[in-house]
């Protein structure tokens, strides 16, 4: 058997990462077939995937997503060309969606400059 692991880090919100999340787990029902389903937790979601030849998990983290998928003997000779459109796939999905921009650490907003009434 052949294992595919794959790692991405975001720096999505929890709702954010869920609905990229969502739409990889309806992008792979669509294009390969796989059943899916989606259980949310507290800490992590967690999207089970499968169908014949490859079965796996896509954990949706606070700051990560984790995705770990076992294939069979057949599909096991295209690992890398499986891994590569899995990976083009997330990557696509998490680039259409802009995490929100932060400050960086010590930085503040300017103050708005006053305005003075003209004079009378």
């Amino acid at each position: 058997m052949a294992h595919i692991h794959i790692e991405r880090d975001h720096h999505f919100s929890k709702a954010k990462a869920r609905k990229i999340a969502f739409q990889w787990a309806e992008q792979v029902e669509n294009e390969f077939d796989m059943a899916c389903t989606y259980e949310e937790g507290d800490d992590e979601d967690l999207v089970s995937f499968s169908r014949s030849g490859v079965k796996g998990t896509l954990r949706v983290c606070a700051r990560r997503f984790e995705l770990d998928a076992q294939l069979g003997i057949l599909l096991g000779a295209f690992k890398g060309r499986i891994e590569s459109e899995i990976v083009k796939n997330l990557d696509e999905l998490m680039a259409a969606h802009p995490a929100a921009k932060t400050a960086p650490a010590g930085a503040t907003k300017a103050a708005p400059k006053s305005r003075k009434k003209p004079a009378a």
